[in-house]
């Protein structure tokens, strides 16, 4: 009977978060969109059931410069953490499910990231804008924040994936039809050199893999291709197909049974959905609703596709102000594959992403 009383005490003295492992304050039923906004230093928060604006981070009072350039974002699988980069701010930022500050990480021309759901590390690349990075990508341990430089030997080193094991880690570059894979294990690296055909500029965007960790896919920015590599390979990554797509393939996510995959389309204004069954387009929507279409997520049920879109041509008027021209988010319901909503958010609007889509 005595330990019997002295297990309930501990449980009723334990706090809730310590038990589960987390330490997010918001129920299981919330789910969130976290929206980067490059042009006034903000981040946009939208409730995934709702499609409505639930929060706005404003890193200006942090202390950020209005001009940091929040660029990406990646969320822990439970959603008890997201994290963002800013470019001119060269830093990674850490918030809590709360959208407290709670850890930063300096990393000069920070880019795009990779959660690897497996470990504490989280990659980063360099941003696009930076003409001459080092050849260099960011591991950082998500616990304390911590970062490591790792060398990748590709000029501007840009897209970055993880594989599913965590003991690899991919880097493309956006000067030449070349990535990089780092063995974490060992510390070797290998190149695989892609060829473009007709004597094409890739420039790789982003990397993502396939849930199974069998399958790395990416699109050529300036090729117009969408490629699909073997990830069980050894060594160099053989390239299992090309396809034909529409100009400017950005950032893919997958499904969560790996079966389809997504990506905008910038200059095409449009979104792409992408059989992995049969690795050929299935379908294609575009149009109203679009304006430079940026990044893509899927919510975490996968009734929603939410991509984000720049405007910076300045094509979409805000609805209540025809003088303002903010970024949006434009909602696609998969099963219709039809735009269900716009929502409005900061000028520039650019990184993505839910605790489904890392």
């Amino acid at each position: 009977m005595k330990q019997l009383l002295l297990l309930t005490l501990v449980l009723l003295l334990v706090p809730a978060c310590a038990l589960t492992g987390s330490s997010r304050s918001q129920t299981s039923a919330q789910d969130f969109v976290y929206v980067t906004n490059q042009n006034n230093g903000t981040v946009t928060v939208i409730d995934a059931k709702t499609l409505e604006v639930a929060a706005t981070v404003d890193l200006t009072t942090l202390g950020f410069d209005e001009n940091s350039k929040p660029h990406h974002v990646a969320v822990e699988p439970d959603g008890s953490f997201w994290y963002v980069t800013l470019i001119t701010g060269g830093k990674v930022l850490k918030f809590n499910a709360d959208n407290e500050l709670v850890g930063q990480a300096d990393f000069e021309v920070a880019g795009l990231l990779a959660l690897d759901a497996s470990s504490s590390n989280l990659f980063v690349g360099r941003s696009m804008a930076a003409v001459n990075p080092p050849q260099r990508i960011g591991m950082i341990d998500r616990s304390t924040m911590e970062i490591e430089e790792l060398d990748v030997f590709i000029p501007r080193p840009h897209a970055i994936a993880v594989s599913k094991d965590g003991r690899k880690v991919y880097a493309g570059s956006l000067a030449e039809n070349r990535f990089t894979t780092v063995d974490l294990d060992s510390g070797d690296l290998t190149f695989t050199d892609v060829d473009a055909g007709g004597g094409h500029h890739h420039m790789f965007v982003d990397f993502t893999m396939s849930p199974d960790g069998k399958t790395l896919i990416t699109g050529g920015q300036m090729s117009g291709k969408f490629m699909f590599f073997d990830a069980t390979a050894s060594e160099a990554l053989p390239m299992e197909k090309m396809i034909d797509v529409n100009d400017q393939p950005w950032h893919p996510v997958f499904t969560a049974d790996g079966r389809y995959a997504y990506f905008a389309n910038k200059t095409a204004n449009s979104l792409t959905e992408v059989d992995m069954e049969t690795r050929e387009v299935s379908r294609v929507i575009e149009g109203e609703g679009f304006n430079q279409p940026h990044g893509a997520a899927l919510s975490p049920d996968e009734k929603y596709v939410f991509v984000s879109n720049n405007n910076l041509d300045n094509s979409r008027p805000s609805a209540t102000d025809p003088n303002a021209f903010p970024g949006t988010v434009t909602v696609v319901d998969r099963e219709s594959f039809s735009v269900v909503k716009v929502i409005e958010v900061g000028p520039y609007a650019s990184g993505i992403a839910t605790r489904h889509s890392n």
